[in-house]
This record gives structure tokens, sequence and C-alpha cells, in this order.
């Protein structure tokens, strides 16, 4: 994975730019007030700092739409550009409207690259690592405003501090993001594969993954197409031919898919089960118990039963399925009676031992779609099918459809971690021929119309031959239709929801608020003493407090694929709200100088590593994996600019609020906006780690169509 995480670093350099220019205006607009003798024009030195927000706000209404039109890369490139127009007009700039000029070309490259740099990444990571790969553009936005604070810092210190030589050194890393996007970034594949670019697509993905063979990836970007039909939630038993024996009676013997293991000759079987499906459930264990909160979203039940019911894994190559990394690791299960009931599952589960797998040679990564004129075989029913692992514990299977003889059905499959599975006890059969007449799986399953049709899976290329039938369809634009359909617009209730709380929940307050709090604690008398002046101090100060960001960042980034998005936000926003509130008590309970410093300096730091780890970074990530391949970049535009509304709102109400409430009136404010966030995030938030993008967006569009009771009785 080397590639794809050299990828998503540069394409994070984009927000690294944004970070340093914000933190060097903050610098820099201290001189530019006495050069342009702006002290009496606050309406002016205001737009000087904002105009940038506002030129972001404005770009971001295009960006989407246009990114789906012309590609991710190409923007970042025009971000990049712009980038470098700006920090070269600014340097230049002779009079306060030419820089107000560059301000605003300046927030047009802002605002490419923070809405599309986290939507990039998504569609060109691994669902395995999309999560620390997403964390990068904080991490990176971070560092840029702590090493330009250092920089302003140490051009503070001279006799004469030019501003425009702050502004304008933007221009020299914009050079190395520019040269990066245009010979290191490749185009995204989910965006080729929706503009029928079949062949640049799987060089891409080849290029990423570092191996050849990326068939079920392809197969599942081109499904990624077809998110919103009808699905419908069933469950699997998965095993060897022989485990399956007519005496089953809760097995349905039709239906039977034929899964390819590792070794050759090796064929697993999939056959329904008639009895009601553990997602259908909501999960017979924990998750359960979630259907009898009040306004509990059934979605959020949904996605936790699979995370709840997902074993414990071993080696990512020691699994059934090798390619991609995936998919099931199977047990070792002793059946001691014919009849597979719950009882027995669950007692023969709890008696099972641990093993190892070993590693899968090369040649046998190739999944069916690309190997099936040699490999392929008929199961009982005479259907001829495939499967394919598709990474994050999902396989992407097809059959035919029984009502419709000229069509598909895709299938994503999940292994189950509860009844049925193994506890402690996988072993990989990717190297090892069963001895066992008893081991399988219980998977779960979202089975829905396919894209493909039967004739594809008997060609060479099937791929190819299925995209020229949506080539015209898929060159064609997003349409604001599609915004209505009952999955985009869950999940854009949840990706605008994220942003507004995200914006009200306090951080510009906070880090307006940070200079005076470090001031009262002493570190402004303490820099005094040391010879540093009044602005040298106030730049050191802000620089210190960004510092403090990046071990939390890294934190965060180690948690995100392993705790997950919901947990860290469920986690941290409890210390924000605590956070604010003891900021509220500091100034209204007078507890004398110190401990009111103590207090407040102790606040502010836990409420800044707080935020980066949670709240700053997850609504962007969140944003840009919950919706279909083909609007993603309008949602994400949508999202982005309810984002910078917000941030203009806020930025602006702030002085008001100061002078009419106060200080406490405002943090409480956002205290209680924290806790309507925790509210939000507990309720209606999914947890999305290790999912393939497709399958999340499937998720959403089964969910939203169905209340809960529904998905209960299904």
């Amino acid at each position: 994975m080397r590639a794809v995480v050299l990828v998503a670093i540069a394409a994070a350099i984009g927000n690294m730019l944004q970070g340093w220019d914000n933190a060097t205006i903050a610098g820099a607009v201290l001189y530019i007030k006495r050069e342009f003798n702006l002290q009496s024009q606050p309406t002016i030195e205001g737009l000087i700092v904002a105009m940038s927000l506002i030129g972001a706000t404005v770009i971001t209404t295009f960006s989407g739409p246009v990114s789906d039109w012309l590609g991710r890369r190409p923007m970042l490139i025009i971000s990049s550009v712009l980038y470098f127009i700006s920090g070269m007009v600014m340097l230049w700039a002779p009079n306060v409207y030419v820089l107000l000029l560059a301000r605003l070309l300046d927030g047009f490259g802002i605002g490419l690259a923070v809405t599309l740099v986290p939507v990039y990444i998504s569609e060109t990571a691994p669902p395995e690592i999309r999560g620390l790969l997403n964390t990068l553009p904080q991490f990176t936005g971070s560092a840029g405003m702590f090493l330009s604070y250092c920089m302003v810092f140490g051009m503070s210190l001279i006799e004469s501090p030019s501003w425009r030589l702050m502004l304008g050194v933007l221009s020299i890393p914009s050079i190395i993001y520019f040269v990066l996007t245009v010979f290191f970034l490749p185009e995204s594949p989910r965006w080729l594969v929706s503009k029928g670019k079949m062949k640049e697509a799987k060089r891409v993905l080849q290029r990423l993954r570092g191996r050849e063979d990326v068939s079920g990836e392809m197969a599942l970007l081109l499904e990624g197409l077809g998110v919103g039909g009808e699905t419908s939630i069933e469950e699997y038993i998965i095993g060897p031919d022989n485990d399956f024996t007519e005496t089953q009676e809760h097995v349905v013997e039709k239906d039977q898919i034929k899964l390819y293991g590792a070794e050759e000759g090796l064929s697993w079987i999939a056959k329904p089960v008639a009895r009601q499906s553990t997602l259908g459930l909501v999960s017979r264990q924990g998750s359960m118990a979630n259907q009898s909160v009040p306004l509990m979203d059934p979605m959020v039940t949904l996605f936790g039963s699979v995370h709840e019911k997902l074993p414990e894994m071993g080696s990512m190559r020691s699994m059934l399925f090798p390619n991609f990394g995936s998919m099931f690791n199977v047990a070792d299960q002793q059946v001691k009676n014919e009849q597979w009931d719950e009882e027995s599952l669950q007692k023969e589960g709890e008696n099972a031992d641990d093993a190892s797998g070993a590693e899968s040679d090369d040649n046998l990564r190739s999944p069916l779609l690309s190997r099936q004129d040699t490999n392929a075989e008929k199961d009982n029913a005479g259907e001829q099918v495939s499967s394919m692992g598709i990474g994050g514990g999902w396989q992407l299977a097809y059959k035919k459809d029984e009502k419709n003889s000229g069509a598909l059905k895709r299938i994503y499959l999940h292994q189950e971690g509860g009844l049925g599975s193994r506890r402690g006890s996988i072993i990989s059969l990717s190297g090892n021929v069963p001895t066992a007449e008893g081991e399988f799986i219980h998977a779960s399953a979202l089975v829905s119309q396919s894209v493909l049709l039967p004739e594809d899976l008997a060609t060479q290329h099937p791929i190819g031959g299925a995209m020229d039938k949506l080539s015209e369809s898929a060159t064609k634009g997003p349409s604001w239709r599609e915004l209505f359909e009952p999955g985009v617009k869950h999940a854009l209730f949840v990706g605008v929801g994220m942003q507004i709380l995200q914006q009200f929940s306090g951080i510009n307050g906070v880090l307006y608020y940070t200079p005076q709090i470090l001031e009262q604690a002493g570190v402004g008398v303490l820099l005094s003493n040391m010879g540093i002046g009044s602005d040298s101090a106030s730049v050191l100060i802000s620089g210190l407090t960004t510092l403090l960001m990046l071990p939390s960042i890294g934190v965060a980034m180690r948690l995100m694929d392993i705790a997950g998005r919901r947990w860290l936000l469920l986690s941290t926003l409890p210390v924000l709200l605590l956070s604010l509130i003891l900021l509220v008590l500091g100034n209204v309970i007078d507890l004398g100088t110190v401990v009111h410093a103590v207090i407040s300096t102790v606040s502010v730091i836990v409420y800044f590593c707080c935020f980066v780890m949670g709240f700053g970074p997850i609504p962007n990530i969140l944003c840009s994996e919950i919706f279909p391949t083909r609007v993603r970049g309008l949602c994400i535009a949508i999202c982005a600019l309810t984002f910078w509304i917000g941030d203009i709102i806020v930025t602006y109400t702030l002085p008001v609020m100061l002078n009419s409430i106060g200080l406490a009136g405002v943090f409480g404010i956002y205290a209680i906006v924290c806790t309507i966030a925790w509210f939000f995030v507990f309720l209606k938030v999914p947890e999305t780690k290790g999912m393939p993008l497709e399958v999340i967006t499937e998720f959403f569009a089964v969910g939203a169509k169905q209340p809960a009771s529904s998905i209960v009785k299904n």
C-alpha cells in the first residue's frame, strides 16, 4: 500500500497550504494595518482576513459539480495554480485593493483543496486504511499552520518585517504541490469508471494497489454506479460442497452460489438460510437493544450490526479469499449432529481451537471474473456464478436473477462473528485443503440488481463490455433529481448536520480566546522578560497552541480505522463539553488569578486536543464516504458550502456575542451545541470504518427505504 499512502500525502499538501495561509495572514495583518493605516477602518481589515473565506464559499458552489464533470485531479491542479498566483500577487500588492483580489484568488484555491482532497483520498484508499489516510488533511493543515507561525515569528524578530514576503512565500510550496498534482497524482479510479474509462482506471488501481489483479475492485467500482435499486438483506451458510446434505431442513437447496477458494479445485457453496437474516434482525444480540432507544435511526443499528458481528481477524493475508486483502476467516468446527440449529452452532463455536493459515501464492489471487473460462463450475441449479474479495471483510458475488433470465444479482457478503462463527478459532484455508466436513461460515448479504449481464461474465473482458452499455448515461453529469433519492437524501441529512454542528461547537471561539487565556496564565510576561515583543509573543503563543494538536491528530490517525469514527466522536464530544463548562465556570466564578489561568489553560489545551481527534477531521471523512459515486462531488459541495457559511456566521457573530452576553454566555452556547452534537451522533451517525464506499452507499439506500419496524421484521 506504499503507493496509495504516498498519493494521499501528496494530495494532503493542498490542506497544508490552507493551514499555512490561515496562520500567515493572522500574523501578517498586524503589519498590513500599519502600512495602510487601517486602524480606523476595521471593515477593510476584516475583509483582508475574510476575503479568502468568501472566495472559498463561492468556489465551493461550483467545485462539486465541476469535479464530477472534469475529474478530481484537474481541480486539484487548478487549486495549486490558484495558490501560486495568489502568492505572487500578494508578494507584489501595491495597495489594499490588489491585496483583496489576491486574497480572493487564494480563497478559491483553499475552497477547492478543502472540498476535494478528502473526496480524492476516499476514492483512492482501500477500506482498511481509508480513515487513517483521510485524517492526513487535518494533520498537514495543522502542520502547515505550525510551520507558518514559525516563519512569521522568525520574521517578526527582524527590525522591519515584510508582510508581502510573509504572504508571498506561499508560492514556493504551491509550486511543489503543482508538480505533484501534474506528474504524480493519478485520477480517481472511481471517477474514471463513472466516465467509462475502464483501461485507465485499471492502470491506476494496479499502481495504487501494487498488484496486477484488480478485477474484484474494478467490478466493485462498476457496481457502485448502480446503487439505489431494490435491495434485500439475506443470510447464507458458506462451506465446502460436502458440508451440505439433503437432510438439512432449513437450508434452501436452490439459489446456490459457487465461490472459489485460493487452491485450484477448491470450491465453496453459499446457500441462503430460510430463517431471518442477522442484518435483517439488526443483530440478534447487541444491536437489537438499540431498537428500543427512542429516535434511534435504524441506519445506525444496521451499520452497527456489521461491526458488532465482525470476528477477530488474523493476518490480513491469512484468509479464504486473499485477493485485495479479503475476506472470510473460516473456523474449524466439528458438526456433531446433522441439524444445524443455533444451539449447536453456538456450542461448537465455543469449543473451537485456534490455528493459523498460510499465505497464498500470487497466481491464486485472481478472482473468478478473470479466470472463469478455466476454473468456473456450475452449481446444483446449473448456474455459473463468480465471487471476488473487495476489501474490508466483504465479498462480491454474482448469480443469475431467477425472475429475469437476462439479468444478474450482485451479492455483497460479510461474515458474521456471532452465532455460527468461531470465537477464537479462526484458521485460514488459503493454503490448506480442509479435512473436516464441518467447516463453514455464516455470512450476511446485501442482494440487489447488478449492472452486469450474464453474457458479460462469459466474455474475456466482461467489465469493459458492460461499461459500453452504460457509457451514455455514465458520461452525463449528476442530476439534481438524484439528490432526492431516499439513500442520498438520508446521507445529506447526516453530512449537513455534522458540518453545522461542527462549526457551532466552539472551535472558532476557543481559537479567538486562546491568546487572552495564555496571556492571563503569564506566558506573555515570561516572553516579555525574554526580550520578545508583544507582536512576536502573540505569534509564538499561537504556534505553540498549534503544535499541541499534532500528537493528538497522530493518535486519531491510529484509532480512526480501529475504534472507528463513531466511537471517536462519542468519546471526545463529552470531553469538549466538560472543557467548555470549565471555561464558563472560570469566567463566572471568581477563583483568583492563578487558579483561573490554570483552569482556563488546561481546558483550552484539552479542548484543542480532543477536537482534532474527533470533531475536527471526522465530519469531512464521513461526507467523503457516504455519497454514491455519481453524485459524490455535488453532495460534497453542498456539505462544504454548509461548512463555509457556518464558518462565516460564527466568525462574524462572535464579536457581537462577546459584547452582548460575554465569554461565559458564548461558551455556554457552545456547550449546548456539543450536547446536541453528541445525541445527533448517537442517534443518527453510523459507523463506516473498514467498509467499501459502494457498500456504505448501499446500506444507506437500504436503510432509508425501510422504517425501523420493517428492518426488524425483515
